[in-house]
């Protein structure tokens, strides 16, 4: 598979703290990675850096040369319920994930109007196309966001626990959804169920300050314990999820 990104010796963290600790990894086209690993480990820290918007102290990270570029990765941070207030539809959200390459005083085309369109129809969501955010269920609001980063057809998603407010009902169509992107762009998510996303992600990197790469998609409590990623067990309705403790 050609390479997307190269990480090499990456030490990064805040003001004097150092939150991740000589990392490499690499990212290949149609990779779909599950990020794990205690709060503060170090998650969140090394989407940032891979989005430009944290420099890190030492290190390297490549893109491939004439592969991927800035502007052709999707982000879909940690979204907050209570960010639905201003005055905007489904659709406004959507083909705001075109305004990157745009810039700001850019105007949308027919032909956005319609990317926007195919978009919002893959996911679910063409009947709500007008719809006001603030009258989505978190699990509708969820898909809007998602819809929104890949507007702009990107090599590679980003993905910051994309299942938190998704309803679990709606949870495996979620996931089948990411699956169905991974078969044309890359993706990297961040998740504390271990259990649910093993189902779906082909490789696991388990971050807790340092990044130990596991290249398969099943893994047990001894991996976990090994690669310093504390679990408990817990039941969502009938079913036991493995996820690691928050602390």
């Amino acid at each position: 598979m050609p390479l997307l990104l190269n990480i090499e010796s990456l030490n990064a963290g805040y003001d004097n703290r150092i939150v991740l600790r000589d990392v490499n990894m690499t990212v290949e086209d149609e990779d779909f990675i599950g990020i794990i690993g205690p709060n503060g480990g170090g998650k969140t820290t090394l989407l940032k850096v891979i989005l430009g918007l944290l420099k890190p102290f030492s290190g390297r990270i490549d893109f491939s040369p004439g592969g991927l570029q800035m502007s052709q990765i999707g982000y879909l941070p940690q979204v907050a319920l209570g960010d639905t207030l201003f005055p905007v539809t489904v659709e406004d959200v959507v083909l705001s994930g075109l305004m990157l390459n745009k810039g700001a005083a850019g105007r949308m085309s027919r032909n956005d109007r319609k990317r926007a369109a195919a978009v919002m129809d893959e996911m679910g969501l063409k009947q709500l196309a007008r719809q006001a955010l603030n009258e989505l269920s978190g699990g509708q609001l969820q898909r809007v966001y998602l819809a929104r980063a890949v507007t702009g057809s990107p090599r590679l998603l980003l993905l910051d626990e994309p299942a938190t407010f998704v309803d679990s009902s709606f949870e495996a169509d979620f996931y089948e959804k990411l699956r169905l992107l991974n078969e044309r762009m890359a993706i990297m998510m961040v998740s504390h169920d271990v259990g649910t996303i093993s189902t779906w992600v082909k490789s696991f990197a388990c971050i807790n300050g340092c990044l130990n790469y596991h290249p398969h998609s099943k893994i047990t409590q001894e991996d976990l314990k090994t690669y310093g990623c504390p679990i408990q067990l817990v039941t969502h309705g009938d079913v036991p999820h493995v996820v690691l403790h928050k602390h």
